[in-house]
Order: structure tokens, then sequence, then C-alpha cells
């Protein structure tokens, strides 16, 4: 039977996978975080026809004769290139924007994926469209370990964030050095106690004989608390009363001047906080979840890793835009978004397929061209053998 009949199906078989990949990355170039596949062929066996001569003194050499047997498909490879950046305006859909893949857990197995649109089940935890649950790191206190075991990430509906009690309040700006005597000038802060129960703490600034004094009262009923204290300035900065104690609040006055023609003292910072429950949260370019409190405190609740691997193209696809790891992807490294050379992580946009069509339908071409002209190659066969059996008539 001649050759060409079996390279001429090898050439189908070949370019038949061609189409097969091509077909399948456009019928995805919608999905959100697909990466598109190329296929790469190689030439089968060649047969030795006649074997190569070395040159002699008074022979030149010859080379070798060998008839190609066709070709294989010799690797079907995952191309990792970033895809287009499309904005959602949903808070939980994460597009990572370099190198890396969210881990998910699925019946006590991680996969890895580039499709971050996500969302919260009713039981507060971070999973995709499946149910499948990203991975991360839970914060204690608001602090992040890293380099603890990776673990469904939740948020805690209803979390109540304990009250603090004021226990520092700083000044800042200037008293006006030319001020008459007997000019004040009130100051109110907004403490805690230990309960969260809020009250106005008035700082009243009086002027007295070219300098000023400062006492503490009660900002509901205007009952004296503390003071007056003198406050002493060289050339306009103050070298003398600097701190104040308020029933167990320490004012600090250090940064306020005295000079002429100026007046804008006010409270800096004050630490302190009544109660507050969850309101809200947002993830930060890290991976970083970050809840907003009704009393305008926020705090970091945990942290979504991402992983990567020597090899990314090594992976295995899993389905459902996810990929299982094996031998062939190397070593895994995971960590937070932004260290180890993964990427940055993005909020309320996705990444799309980085699927190419212009090239996918120029692949198409090429590929039922292939098709057609081994096709050919069989006809041509076919019609050589049809001659020689009709030379027995």
């Amino acid at each position: 039977m001649l050759r060409s009949l079996n390279t001429g199906i090898s050439g189908l078989r070949a370019h038949q996978t061609m189409l097969d990949v091509t077909g399948n990355n456009i019928a995805n170039v919608n999905t959100t975080g697909f990466k598109s596949s190329r296929t790469q062929f190689q030439d089968t066996l060649s047969q030795l026809v006649a074997a190569g001569t070395a040159p002699a003194d008074q022979a030149g050499g010859t080379n070798p004769a060998q008839i190609g047997l066709g070709v294989t498909t010799s690797a079907i490879t995952t191309q990792f290139t970033q895809g287009a950046a499309q904005t959602t305006g949903v808070a939980t859909d994460l597009m990572i924007d370099g190198e890396g893949f969210f881990v998910v857990e699925r019946g006590g197995q991680e996969f890895y994926t580039r499709n971050g649109a996500f969302n919260f089940d009713g039981a507060g935890r971070l999973v995709n469209a499946d149910g499948d649950m990203v991975q991360g790191w839970t914060a204690v206190d608001g602090q992040i370990n890293s380099s603890s075991p990776l673990g469904p990430l939740t948020i805690p509906v209803g979390d109540v964030v304990q009250p603090q009690a004021t226990t520092n309040v700083r000044l800042g700006g200037n008293l006006p050095s030319d001020a008459a005597d007997g000019t004040e000038i009130v100051r109110d802060v907004e403490v805690f106690d230990v309960r969260g129960g809020a009250s106005r703490l008035s700082l009243v600034f009086t002027a007295t004989g070219g300098t000023w004094s400062v006492s503490a009262k009660d900002g509901e009923t205007g009952a004296a608390l503390e003071g007056p204290q003198d406050l002493t300035f060289t050339n306009g900065v103050l070298s003398g009363g600097g701190t104040l104690t308020v029933g167990g609040v320490d004012v600090d006055l250090a940064g306020v001047t005295s000079y002429a023609e100026l007046s804008n003292v006010a409270v800096e910072d004050a630490d302190g906080r009544a109660a507050g429950s969850l309101t809200s949260y947002s993830v930060s370019g890290d991976g970083s979840i970050v809840g907003r409190y009704s009393n305008g405190t926020t705090e970091v609740l945990g942290q979504v890793a991402l992983a990567t691997f020597t090899n990314p193209e090594g992976l295995e696809k899993a389905g459902g835009s996810l990929y299982a790891a094996n031998q062939s992807a190397g070593d895994l490294v995971v960590g937070a978004a932004g260290t180890q050379g993964l990427g940055g992580i993005t909020s309320g946009a996705l990444e799309m397929s980085n699927v190419d069509l212009s090239q996918e339908f120029t692949n198409l071409i090429v590929s039922q061209r292939g098709f057609q002209a081994n096709s050919r190659v069989i006809t041509t066969a076919d019609e050589v053998l049809t001659e020689l059996v009709n030379l027995k008539r």
C-alpha cells in the first residue's frame, strides 16, 4: 500500500485536532479568565531508503535518502497572556493584574483559577459561581499572618467592634500672641468612656497678660474639670504647660504655637471610639478585605491568597475555568498579591478571555486548507492505486 495514504491520514488527524482546539478557543471568547490554547505539530519517523556515505579519497560522500511518514500533534499549550479588563463595579469581582491564580477549594482539593467572579454565600464565605470556597487568611485583631495555613474567607455579618476609651487628644495650630486680655477660644472634642458612651470635652484658651492659659470644662454642663494651666511660649514656640490631664485623658499641646495675627488652634487627633457594627467592605490592591463599621473605623477582616507555579503551562484544565496542579507544573508558591512575583488585585473588574479572534479565524483557514490538502493526497493516492489495479484489464 502507498505510504502517502497513511501520511495523508496523519495529516487529517493533526489538522482535525487543530480545528478542535481553534473551535474551543472561539467558543470561549467571552469566558471570564479563559486562556486560549495553541496546537503544535511535528513530523513522525522517517523511513531510511538509502544510507549516507562518508567522503573518500576518490569519491564524494552521499546524503541519506529518507521518506517521511506523516505528522503528529506534538503539544497543545495554554497561553497565559493577560486578558482585557472589564469593569463591573461589583466589590467581590476581582482581577489579577499580572502573574498568579486565585486558590479555591472543592471537596478538600485545591484548584486554581483566573476567574475572579466571586460572591458571598449565605454563611458569609467568599465563593465562586460553583460554590467553591476562595482561600486566603483570616485576620486576627486586624492582623494577617500570611505564613499560616490557607482557609475559607468569611465576612462576619453582624460583627461588632468593641468600644475604646479615649486616652489621648492632640492639638495643633496657633494662638494669636496679640489677642486682647480676656479673649477666649473654645475647642470641643468628642471623648468616649470604656462602654463607648460619648461626651463632649471643651478646652478653653484664655488670653492673659500677653500669653495664654488653658482649662477643661464639661462640654454639656460647662462645669470646670481641670485648670486653668498657664502656657509659656518662647519666640512663639511652646516651652511650658504642654500637657493637660482630664479624667484619664491626656491632652497634648506640644504642637500649639503663638504668633501674631493667626488663630487656627484645632484638635488634630483623638483616639477612642464607640461600639460599631459592620456596614460594608472593600478589597484593596493586596487582596485585603477591609471592613467598615458604623462608628467610622475600618479593620482588615482577611486577605485573598494568590498562587503561582514554576511552569503554569503544565497545569491541567479541570473544567469550570479551574486548573489542577500536577508534577508538570513544578513548585507551588503561595503568597499575598504584590509579593513573590505575584500580580496585584483589582476590585470591581474581571479579566476577560485572551482569545484573539482575528488569529483564531486565521487558524480556522489554515486548519481547513491543511485538512483539504491532506485529503487531496489521499484522493491522489487512491487514483494511483486505481490505475495500478486497471493494469490487469
